[in-house]
């Protein structure tokens, strides 16, 4: 036999180089010896512990039944682990509560006084873990029951596995229906023939169709209607299964969106080449007796001037008045259906010099005063269009002027992503009242007989500026002047809408 003073200090070595906390009980509760790990986790000095009851160790909710168990332990000597179904906790010095995991072994001193061993792990960090994995597995439930899509989990062969609430509703079956059939019942032919083989040819090849890419597919309802759907599949491996799922959008509004605007767009462009023909029609059907009538008028205002009189001349003129405002108004509305419809090259244009010859090409009457702020910027645009907007307005505010004083001035200023131009006179002003009216095709707010106006020129104007994403806007009150401004985006490129308009 070994000497007892030998057994005695291995086990002090033991217990004092063992990495876990551990502990001796004897027979009443007592701690006889601890070792440097437990002192640790519990908080203790070394040595402190010795003598003092187990019960310092243990949340003193727990202390009052512990000695029944200690009892029942004595009674029933054995290896094995405490509290089996029930989690326990240590209490630190500091009165703060953790949880641990106890292994009990007993031990027989000389004497037959039976001696309890304990060793106690802090498994604080363990069950963060659990908390962890139990709350992610909590919210991905959440995401699984909650959401819009239809998410389907299926095995390496196909077999149905999970449907969401979302599925459910999608396909008209409950998951307990699907489980452990094939997703093929899910698809309409020809799909279903050839869904079990894409899946085989995957596992054997590895090359990827639908997986991690996403597609546009068919599904198939349990009322037997089909209808459009856009499927993502990713791959996932659990417990050395591989898994497929399926994330699924029912995009039957969409498809009828998209049919409707296609029709939509047929319907614009039935009415695109119907302006075209209505365009051509007005350019060589209307304009050429148009005119012969001016034509016939000059001659009989000439040559038989002599023949009419006060009353008759001013009936001529009248009538010579009216064709040459039908002829501009003719223009006016073949400027107008061009726009947006015939593209011509965008560029950089000066507007320092268009604008000189726009104010030249007007040729304002004596006494009127046209200034341009100097160094106006270079745009992006179509040559042709921006010296419209410039001409109309500048036509605009020369015939409405009304004074012989008149001033206008052309300005622009720093608008962020756009150029603010502006078109100020000193006229009669407008009411607010006709600020929306005066942008509307053949509006105009003078009699046209004592102004030529076609009423064309600032809705051609509105069309040009929204067009290049801008706005147009009018700023005036009766009697202070009036004063037109649009944005100009600085950077290139027309809306959508008006570049696809272009092409037609």
């Amino acid at each position: 036999m070994k000497n007892p003073t030998i057994a005695e200090q291995s086990l002090d070595w033991l217990l004092a180089s063992a990495t876990d906390a551990m502990l001796i009980i004897d027979g009443d509760g007592a701690i006889l010896l601890a070792n440097p790990a437990l002192e640790r986790l519990f908080g203790y000095d070394p040595g402190t512990l010795q003598g003092q009851p187990v019960e310092v160790l243990i949340p003193q909710r727990y202390r009052h039944g512990h000695g029944a168990l200690r009892a029942d332990y004595a009674r029933h000597p054995r290896p094995r682990a405490m509290g089996a179904g029930a989690e326990l906790h240590g209490a630190h010095r500091d009165g703060r509560e953790f949880p641990v995991e106890v292994s009990l072994s007993p031990l027989r001193s000389d004497g037959a006084q039976t001696m309890v061993m304990a060793t106690i792990h802090d498994i604080s960090a363990r069950k963060a873990a659990e908390r962890a994995l139990q709350e992610s597995e909590a919210r991905m439930r959440a995401v699984f029951e909650t959401a819009v899509d239809a998410i389907i989990t299926i095995d390496e062969r196909g077999i149905l596995e999970r449907l969401n609430p979302a599925a459910e509703r999608m396909f008209g079956y409950t998951e307990a229906e699907v489980a452990g059939r094939n997703i093929s019942m899910l698809m309409p032919s020809p799909h279903r023939k050839l869904h079990d083989g894409y899946l085989a040819h995957y596992l054997a090849t590895g090359e990827k169709r639908i997986i991690g890419k996403g597609r546009e597919v068919r599904g198939l309802r349990r009322d037997g209607s089909v209808f459009p759907m856009d499927l993502a599949v990713a791959e996932m491996t659990l417990n050395g299964r591989r898994m497929f799922t399926g994330l699924v959008r029912d995009i039957t509004e969409r498809r009828q969106a998209e049919e409707k605007t296609l029709q939509l767009l047929q319907e614009v462009s039935s009415a695109n080449e119907e302006l075209t023909n209505f365009a051509y029609v007005v350019s060589h059907d209307l304009k050429a007796p148009l005119r012969g009538i001016g034509s016939l008028a000059d001659w009989l205002a000439t040559d038989y001037a002599d023949k009419f009189n006060d009353e008759g001349k001013e009936h001529m003129r009248l009538l010579i008045n009216r064709v040459h405002r039908m002829g501009a108004l003719i223009d006016g509305i073949l400027q107008y259906s061009r726009v947006g419809r015939v593209r011509e090259a965008a560029g950089a244009v000066d507007l320092n010099r268009l604008l000189a010859d726009v104010v030249d090409l007007q040729a304002p009457p004596a006494g009127l005063r046209v200034t341009v702020q100097p160094g106006l910027p270079t745009v992006v645009g179509e040559p042709t269009r921006l010296q419209q907007v410039f001409q109309n307005l500048l036509s605009n505010a020369v015939k409405y002027i009304g004074r012989t004083d008149g001033e206008i001035h052309i300005g622009c200023a720093d608008d962020g992503a756009f150029w603010r131009f502006s078109v100020a006179d000193n006229g009669p002003g407008i009411e607010p009242r006709h600020f929306e009216r005066i942008f509307q095709l053949f509006q105009t707010l003078a009699p046209r007989d004592r102004v030529e106006s076609t009423g064309v020129g600032l809705a051609l104007v509105k069309k040009i500026v929204e067009m290049y994403r801008g706005r147009v806007w009018v700023e005036s009150a009766p009697g202070a002047g009036a004063t037109f401004l649009f944005t100009w985006p600085k950077a290139a490129g027309r809306s959508h809408q008006a570049q696809g308009a272009s092409t037609a």
